[in-house]
């Protein structure tokens, strides 16, 4: 789950990380309240999780509280890369001396901790990557070491500091990284931390990323997160891994892998019928039941836009014929609501048995096929009528 950048500075906040007063408005009235509470120049900037934001007009320097109305009332027209604003930050204006670059994030293919660091902050990181390499030091730490003084000051010689403000940023570098672990983070970076005229460090933009895998060991259940689609809601209520897509075959599968692979499948067919499209990702894991295969089932068959679904389950530790029994029982539950054809493959532990099972059944909707390709083929078509 990524953080809004609200969310991200009162978490920082409380770990000790230098930060600037910052209120949130959700009309142009709070802003203006908020501007006179912090006094002096302000910045409105939009809540969306989204970069650009100052290209796209959603954030703007304001000196009065009736300027930051007026500014708050502009940006929370705004739909940027998509997102609607409909929240804004007043903070505290700073005067900005130079601005740096640090970041630090789960470095998924090396099995560490990667730190990102740099003297050129600001513009995107992406950018400097590319164009200038050189600038961004990169330095994997151990994840069961971590970093202390001396090792946050050794980052910040190498992204470039000097020995005066490596000195300074030290200590602020290893409160972000108490952020990332404590938080159980997955990135946690500030773009950028900045040098102020009077010579404080301050982290004045931050983007945090948690791991919803964590979350059992953490009280968010009041934070704001970003507005679920309905049936993306509906899947995270059943506990489905769901996502949504533009198309019109509904896709169930057990095993990522699978409906990735499954996703290729159909979309691949769909071009010799009309250019059909996978309509979702649903992986229901390695228990089929009939109480999950029916959550399933409802959440894809809410999707008006979906025509036909394919199931998709290779028999593993979930064996076919109880996938066949869930899929039998999951019709049987929904009743009139299965209005639309299934095709239905199946593979591996105890296939022929589910097989028959589903030909026992003799279900209207249900057409079982053998292949993968042949059933992607045959749910397209149907897409496609």
């Amino acid at each position: 789950m990524d953080l809004f950048e609200y969310q991200a500075r009162d978490l920082f906040e409380s770990y000790g990380v230098p930060v600037l007063q910052g209120i949130i408005a959700d009309t142009p009235e709070e802003a203006a309240a908020a501007a006179a509470k912090i006094g002096g120049t302000v910045v409105v900037k939009a809540q969306v999780k989204a970069g650009g934001r100052g290209k796209a007009g959603g954030v703007k320097l304001a000196h009065t509280p009736e300027e930051a109305a007026t500014a708050a009332e502009a940006i929370l027209q705004l739909t940027i890369k998509g997102l609607k604003v409909k929240r804004v930050m007043v903070a505290q204006g700073a005067a900005i001396d130079k601005e740096y670059y640090f970041s630090v994030l789960l470095d998924r293919s090396n099995r560490t901790f990667l730190y990102l660091c740099s003297v050129e902050g600001g513009m995107e990181i992406e950018q400097l990557a590319e164009e200038r390499p050189d600038a961004l030091a990169k330095i994997a730490v151990d994840a069961l070491r971590g970093i202390d003084l001396a090792k946050a000051t050794e980052i910040a010689l190498a992204g470039g500091f000097d020995a005066e403000i490596a000195a300074k940023v030290a200590p602020v570098f290893v409160k972000l990284y108490e952020v990332f672990v404590k938080e159980d983070a997955t990135l946690v970076e500030v773009n950028p931390l900045i040098l102020s005229k009077s010579g404080e460090i301050i982290a004045l933009d931050g983007k945090v990323s948690l791991d919803d895998n964590a979350e059992f060991r953490h009280e968010r259940a009041e934070m704001e997160r970003d507005e679920l689609d309905p049936l993306e809601a509906k899947a995270k209520e059943s506990d489905l891994n769901y996502v949504k897509l533009d198309g019109e075959v509904g896709i169930i599968g057990n095993g990522a892998g699978l409906v990735m692979s499954t996703l290729d499948v159909v979309a691949y067919a769909g071009e010799r019928h009309g250019g059909v499209k996978p309509a979702n990702f649903l992986d229901i894991g390695g228990g089929a039941s009939a109480e999950v295969m029916a959550a399933g089932l409802d959440v894809i068959l809410g999707d008006p836009q979906v025509k036909s679904v394919f199931v998709n389950v290779f028999g593993g530790i979930t064996a076919c014929d109880a996938v066949a029994n869930g899929i039998v029982g999951a019709l049987a539950k929904l009743g009139s609501a299965a209005t639309k054809p299934l095709v239905v493959r199946l593979d591996g532990n105890n296939v022929l048995e589910g097989r028959k099972i589903l030909a026992d059944a003799n279900h209207p909707l249900v057409t079982v096929v053998d292949t993968m390709d042949e059933a992607a083929d045959k749910a397209a078509e149907l897409a496609n009528k």
